[in-house]
């Protein structure tokens, strides 16, 4: 670890003491929408979520939960197709993004453009780029720089934050 991740671990530690007290919709996040793309955020309190997800759902949803590793049958999916945001809809991946990382959760090279919005998240006390729906801002997951050529980044997605619509079938319409 360099003297510059210590410090910004540190600095991010005093960040989340003072900010503690902050509603998860306080959150700072960056997403493509706040920049003036066509996905317009909702602003539902956490009811409105807990009504229509199923308990797990909404913990990683809503809560910022982890599902355990190997648990989703996302992992393993392998037709074309679109995975979309379990809260709202919201595509997210096109299948020709998904990849095989052997973590035990979905893995993706990317996110369609636009589609989702990041933050720093400081819950292991080092800086992590955590990743949200841009639409209703729905934790799905991290970004690491071990992904494969030639963007090495690697999108962890929990599988239960996400559907998938195998192609040829009707996207749903969005939920919100």
């Amino acid at each position: 670890m360099n003297r510059r991740t210590l410090l910004q671990g540190i600095a991010g530690a005093a960040a989340v003491s003072l900010f503690s007290g902050c509603s998860r919709a306080a959150a700072p996040i960056a997403t493509a929408a706040a920049a003036g793309a066509a996905v317009v955020p909702l602003k539902h309190p956490d009811r409105y979520w807990r009504e229509r997800l199923s308990a797990a759902e909404f913990e990683v949803l809503f809560e910022e939960g982890t599902e355990r590793a190997g648990s989703s049958p996302l992992d393993r999916e392998q037709r074309a197709g679109t995975f979309v945001c379990a809260a709202c809809y919201l595509p997210l991946f096109l299948s020709e993004y998904k990849f095989d990382s052997g973590t035990g959760w979905p893995s993706f090279t990317r996110s369609i453009a636009g589609h989702t919005g990041v933050s720093t998240d400081y819950k292991l006390i080092l800086p992590r780029t955590e990743y949200h729906c841009a639409r209703c801002g729905g934790h799905q997951g991290h970004i690491f720089d071990d992904g494969p050529r030639p963007r090495g980044e690697r999108w962890c997605n929990n599988g239960v934050a996400l559907n998938f619509v195998p192609r040829g079938q009707p996207l749903p319409a969005l939920r919100g």
